[in-house]
Order: C-alpha cells, then sequence, then structure tokens
C-alpha cells in the first residue's frame, strides 16, 4: 500500500498545482454551467486509474470491482459504484494526460520504436477510400505485404 500512497501524493500535489492553471484557461460558453462536488477527488480518480495500469489486471471492470471496491476501501472511503466511476473518466481525461506526459515518461534519447502491424482499413483494396492522411501516406510493400502509412521525415 505504500507505493499506492506514494503515487496519490504525487498525483495529489499535481492537480494542487494544474486544476487551477487549467481552470484560468478553460473557454466559457457563456451559460451557466452547475459544478456539483462529487464524492472522489480528481486526484482519487487519477490514482485509481494509474494503478490499474500497474496491477495485473487486464480489465478495468474486474480491477475496479474485484480489487478496488474490496481491498481499498480503507484508502478510498467515498468510493462509488462501477458506473458512477466510469462516468468521472471523461473529466480526468486531460490532467491525466498533462500528468503523465510532465511526471512520468522519460526524456527523450532520439531514438524511437516503431510497431507495425497490418490494419484491415489499409488493405490494399481499400487505400483509395482512406483520406485521412491524404498526400502524405504512400503505398508501399514489404515481405508481408502492402501497406498503406507515413515515411519519416527526410525519406520521402
Amino acid at each position: 500500500m505504500d507505493s499506492l500512497v506514494e503515487l496519490f501524493c504525487a498525483v495529489d500535489d499535481f492537480c494542487k498545482a494544474f486544476v487551477p492553471f487549467w481552470q484560468q484557461r478553460l473557454l466559457a460558453s457563456g451559460a451557466r454551467q452547475c459544478q456539483r462536488a462529487r464524492q472522489l477527488s480528481l486526484s482519487e480518480i487519477m490514482t485509481i486509474l494509474i494503478h490499474f495500469h500497474q496491477s495485473h489486471y487486464r480489465h478495468f471492470k474486474a480491477y475496479y470491482c474485484e480489487h478496488v471496491l474490496k481491498h481499498l476501501r480503507a484508502e478510498f472511503p467515498d468510493l462509488v459504484s462501477y458506473q458512477h466511476f466510469v462516468e468521472f473518466i471523461p473529466s480526468a481525461l486531460i490532467p491525466l494526460c498533462v500528468y503523465l506526459r510532465q511526471c512520468c515518461f522519460g526524456l527523450c534519447t532520439g531514438i524511437s520504436f516503431i510497431d507495425s502491424i497490418p490494419l484491415k482499413f489499409c488493405h490494399n483494396r481499400r487505400v483509395s477510400q482512406h483520406k485521412v492522411f491524404g498526400g502524405l501516406a504512400e503505398r508501399g510493400k514489404t515481405s508481408t505485404g502492402w501497406f498503406f502509412g507515413l515515411a519519416p521525415p527526410g525519406l520521402q
């Protein structure tokens, strides 16, 4: 549990600094918006989401229902049902992405690894229909078949 406490402290410190900064820069629509207080804080939501990825569970529902609700009640006394927690996740997406980018990713060494997997929408028959990277992506062929993808900068 010490690692969970350390994780929560790091996430909570980040949220205390980031949330006011983020709220100042949000654009308002002009409509009045009601901000109800939640049972779980943003720090608790982010901690549970990060802890899931550090656990051995492969499915979030199993993790939340079998581990969090049963074994982490002392750490998170105001836990909500799984369905209610899932509704909180979108509100934590931007702070979670910023936290991961600033606090968890290491520095780039200049070496990148790319894992390519053939995708059905990139099949040779569908190349003319694929318009997302129109003008940038090109067709190519490898020993495993045809592909439609981006070339690294400088190799075009």
